[in-house]
């Protein structure tokens, strides 16, 4: 698996329902995209958002940074959005998830 990072910040006059729109957009897209795993996103009390996006491979991560409509929505938010942005993309070498609300079967 590969975790991508990224984190921004907006410019105090950015256009933020436009933004909003297109990040629904994305959210949409990046959930039909071949490999894509799951995606949270959140922002910080200080302002700074993150995406933690999970993709099953390498190529897949290529594949959907090389789609047209998420590369125009990259340009309009780089032009028109962001006042600092960073990715950072690395190798999962190790998961592990328990779901501690899940009713155990009664062992005799």
């Amino acid at each position: 698996m590969i975790l991508v990072v990224f984190r921004s910040r907006n410019r105090p006059d950015g256009d933020l329902d436009e933004y909003a729109r297109r990040s629904r957009r994305m959210h949409e897209l990046v959930q039909q995209h071949p490999g894509f795993i799951s995606i949270e996103s959140f922002e910080t009390p200080d302002g700074e958002e993150v995406s933690l996006e999970l993709f099953e491979n390498d190529e897949s991560v290529k594949a959907w940074r090389a789609n047209p409509e998420h590369r125009e929505t990259q340009r309009w938010a780089r032009e028109h959005l962001y006042s600092w942005y960073s990715a950072q993309a690395s190798e999962v070498i190790r998961f592990h998830e328990v779901d501690l609300m899940v009713p155990k079967e009664a062992t005799a």
